[in-house]
């Protein structure tokens, strides 16, 4: 029997003086990374996963690293690790099949050869139970990974809020597409971007633990009249040029009904106009509505419109450009 040597300061990236604390940190910081929650469906990422919660039973426990690394200076260079006599005669029962990481393999067979597979709890989910030579590890309940589906909505409805119904398509562990419909209660005012939390609506959990959440991230539709800035809404105004020029009073819509608006003479076109709290949001973060001017000239004139032009243009002291 031959046993391939891992190199586990290597596998948690610390020296071979590294403290305690060190190699605490290395480890939070790797099992971060390919924990499989964070990686679904990524074999490569539960092997590193297991690999470096193999490293870490060893190296945190001062007695089974002082074991590692008594045995250590024989193997290094990828060498292989003949066992000590009595080894080979030696049997691990690692819960009849697998070994305790679902799919992922258990301990090595260089960690069950050392240590005979008496390691406790990775801190990934799983659990041992059982004496020496008969470890079994249990996955233990918990709560599933969140999802996230797009909820699209108008700007009116996104603006009044309210109790919806929606309707999601699912693809169940079988592959076959389920439907199942939810009450949303949309908050009035939510704007493009935020999300609305579905309680225990996500996926299932591992071993009968609670379900994930669902997150709705909103979706504005366009609007024909309305652009959106965040919170604030945006409306264009078309005004004739004598409407820019004497000032008029207009019906101008907004999300919240039509308000009636005084448009001061003289104003020329790209100006704003605001109209305070007819945005999206609420209370003391609720956006402005702004009234957008835009001069609209005739295509054609009749004979006396043209006239009119004509003689205003003769009359007229205004100078539109100063270059």
């Amino acid at each position: 029997m031959s046993v391939e040597y891992k190199d586990y300061y290597k596998v948690l990236g610390v020296s071979r003086s590294a403290s305690k604390e060190e190699i605490g940190k290395a480890y939070k910081k790797l099992a971060r990374k390919y924990h499989p929650d964070l990686n679904p469906n990524d074999k490569s990422a539960e092997d590193k996963f297991k690999e470096i919660g193999e490293a870490y039973e060893v190296l945190k426990d001062p007695e089974k690293r002082k074991l590692y690394d008594q045995f250590g200076s024989n193997w290094e260079h990828g060498q292989n690790f003949q066992p000590p006599p009595g080894y080979e005669n030696m049997h691990f029962d690692f819960g009849g099949g697998g070994g305790g990481f679902g799919d992922a393999g258990g301990f090595s067979d260089f960690f069950e050869t050392i240590f005979g597979g008496a390691g406790g709890d990775f801190r990934s989910g799983f659990r041992q139970t059982g004496g020496f030579g008969g470890q079994h590890f249990q996955q233990r309940p918990r709560k599933g990974q969140d999802s996230e589906a797009i909820y699209e909505l108008s700007l009116e409805e996104a603006f009044q809020g309210g109790q919806k119904t929606i309707t999601l398509t699912e693809t169940g562990p079988t592959g076959a597409p389920s439907t199942k419909t939810l009450d949303v209660n949309v908050p009035a005012g939510i704007k493009d971007g935020q999300r609305i939390r579905l309680s225990g609506q996500g996926h299932p959990g591992p071993a009968g633990g609670p379900s994930g959440d669902l997150f709705l991230k909103i979706r504005l539709r366009k609007h024909p009249r309305f652009s959106v800035d965040g919170a604030n809404v945006t409306l264009d105004l078309p005004l004739a040029p004598w409407e820019a020029a004497l000032g008029t009073k207009v019906r101008v819509p907004t999300l919240d009904g039509s308000v009636d608006m005084n448009i001061p003479a003289g104003i020329g076109s790209g100006k704003k106009l605001r109209i305070r709290d007819k945005g999206l949001g609420t209370g003391a973060k609720r956006g402005d509505q702004y009234v957008r001017i835009m001069i609209q000239v005739p295509q054609k004139l009749s004979k006396e419109e043209r006239e009119l032009m004509e003689e205003l243009a003769e009359k007229s002291s205004f100078t539109p450009r100063d270059f």
